[in-house]
């Protein structure tokens, strides 16, 4: 499953978002408080899915696994090192076919911000 974390996307393992993982993994987690961790991560490190991807992952997978229908997630700090309440954030659920048009840009080693901006965020706002 294709899950885009501001401009890098990654794929999970469903193995590991299957319900029985989730609810031995994470029940005692909510989804603010897994919302509040992307906020401290991206606080320390505004470009957190390109410098550090495993961490990126596994952002991604546990709001995959909090909150299934949801497929891309946006966190924009305004400074390193600002106040996690700072940090803004968009989830949506991306039509499959936008999730394939990206994934081939990823391929072809043209998939960044601007793109996903245009494919993605702008359009939601709209």
């Amino acid at each position: 499953m294709l899950f885009l974390l501001n401009d890098k996307l990654f794929n999970l393992n469903r193995e590991d978002l299957s319900p029985q993982v989730i609810e031995r993994r994470f029940a005692s987690v909510s989804f603010g408080y897994v919302q509040q961790l992307g906020q401290e991560l991206f606080s320390e490190s505004p470009v957190m899915q390109r410098v550090h991807p495993e961490q990126g992952a596994k952002l991604a997978a546990l709001i995959s696994a909090k909150s299934p229908e949801i497929n891309a997630a946006l966190f924009v700090a305004p400074s390193q090192r600002c106040k996690p309440a700072q940090v803004g954030v968009r989830f949506a659920s991306i039509d499959v076919v936008v999730m394939a048009r990206l994934h081939t840009a990823e391929i072809r080693g043209n998939l960044d911000a601007a793109t996903v901006d245009r494919e993605v965020w702008r359009l939601l706002a709209a």
